[in-house]
């Protein structure tokens, strides 16, 4: 288990550490600026996901073939990650986060234009492609520049800006296309997004332990054996893949259950079932504080726990407890990354920023293929159906969590 930080040790150490600690202007810039990179990345994303059934409509496409609007991005963004990571670890980790979201910004903003549905899939994946360049870069960058003390805390709060960003991108493009058009909805989320990565731009700290990796094709070769070898990153990355995807194919069905018969629910009210994303950033951030009094292991496996619980509340019929249902799902899916997601930082021995990468495209590839998968369960055999093939993957998720839990502290500790 951790330490407690004691307090007056940590009031002696602030002015002396090497890293950016708790309670200084650097540690609230550095929080903010990531706070609204993740908030902008995840609006971008996920602001395609209400407006689902729209684009089945105006296009005349399957649900299956709607939802590729997301997938495409999702599963771009997961290649990208394999080239950001170590491009990051080679040029610097600011300059390619600004990079990419403004790029994926400009794309938002294009991708309100196109007319055609084989041209907004060609965007969507653009986007995806853009935006790889501040997922995994982003948490490279706090595990290399925050107190390890604080890690698994400011993850917590850039997971938080992760989820606000989900909820914002989902509830305007539900509110604002019931309001007006879907084109005008994807045009507005654009030009925020532009204007945070701007905000970003000006007061993220340049990073200070950064250090320049080569990118021959033998040096990455290296590295990505060395993490494959690692006892825990491959389990880590399995949880990548089993935790997005449920969380995402949760979502993108959701709406079309609660647009049917009995409930007949509107396209704004769908938008409005995103505000459940507010309990991610609280559960992020309280879940990182957790691992230090608990361990990640067992804070880790209690949250998917809360996961397949609010999973199997959502099979009654009432409305307010499919939503507190939702609730729940939510909750434990961000309080998991956020544990995931600095888990990574830790065991890592070197190259960061491709371990991170790898693990974040595991992470979306299970979007993109269970997101996809889901259509088949939903089509065939309903919500019973889905929540049956989402529970198995959360069921895998905590068996791998038990292996993960059961690794020994010593075997932490080496590759730090």
């Amino acid at each position: 288990m951790e330490p407690v930080p004691d307090p007056v040790t940590e009031k002696s150490t602030r002015t002396r550490s090497p890293f950016i600690t708790r309670g200084t202007p650097n540690f609230m810039r550095v929080t903010a600026a990531l706070f609204s990179a993740g908030l902008a990345t995840f609006a971008l994303l996920y602001c395609v996901q209400p407006i689902l059934p729209i684009l089945s409509h105006d296009f005349n496409v399957s649900p299956a073939s709607s939802s590729l609007s997301l997938s495409v991005s999702t599963a771009m963004l997961a290649v990208g990650l394999l080239f950001t990571g170590p491009i990051s670890d080679a040029v610097g980790r600011k300059p390619v986060m600004v990079i990419a979201l403004m790029l994926a910004a400009i794309l938002t903003i294009a991708s309100s234009l196109t007319t055609s549905w084989h041209g907004i899939l060609i965007m969507r994946a653009l986007v995806g492609l853009a935006l790889s360049g501040v997922a995994a870069v982003a948490m490279t960058y706090l595990s290399e520049e925050i107190d390890p003390m604080y890690v698994a805390f400011a993850m917590g709060l850039y997971i938080s800006g992760n989820s606000i960003g989900g909820m914002s991108g989902r509830l305007l493009s539900g509110v604002l296309t019931d309001l007006f058009s879907w084109r005008f909805t994807l045009g507005s989320i654009g030009l925020i997004a532009l204007i945070a990565a701007l905000v970003f731009w000006r007061i993220l700290p340049p990073s200070r332990h950064f250090r320049p990796s080569s990118l021959r094709p033998k040096t990455l070769l290296i590295n990505f054996r060395l993490h494959w070898h690692d006892r825990g990153l491959p389990l880590l990355f399995a949880e990548g893949f089993l935790l997005m995807g449920a969380f995402v194919t949760l979502f993108n069905y959701i709406g079309y259950r609660l647009m049917a018969a009995p409930y007949y629910i509107s396209q704004a009210l769908i938008g409005l079932l995103s505000l459940v994303y507010l309990m991610g950033t609280y559960s992020s951030p309280k879940a990182g504080s957790l691992t230090l009094r608990f361990g990640r292991g067992p804070v880790f496996m209690f949250s998917i726990g809360l996961m397949l619980l609010g999973l199997c509340i959502s099979l009654f019929s009432s409305i307010w407890i499919i939503f507190i249902g939702m609730l729940i799902f939510t909750s434990g899916f961000f309080a998991a990354h956020s544990v995931a997601s600095s888990w990574i930082g830790r065991r890592a021995r070197r190259a960061k920023g491709q371990a991170s990468a790898l693990y974040l495209f595991f992470y979306y590839v299970g979007s993109s293929v269970a997101g996809t998968s889901g259509g088949f369960f939903w089509h065939n055999y309903g919500w019973s159906g889905l929540v049956a093939f989402l529970s198995v993957m959360l069921i895998c998720a905590l068996l791998i969590g038990r292996s993960l839990s059961r690794l020994p502290e010593a075997s932490i500790a080496s590759n730090l």
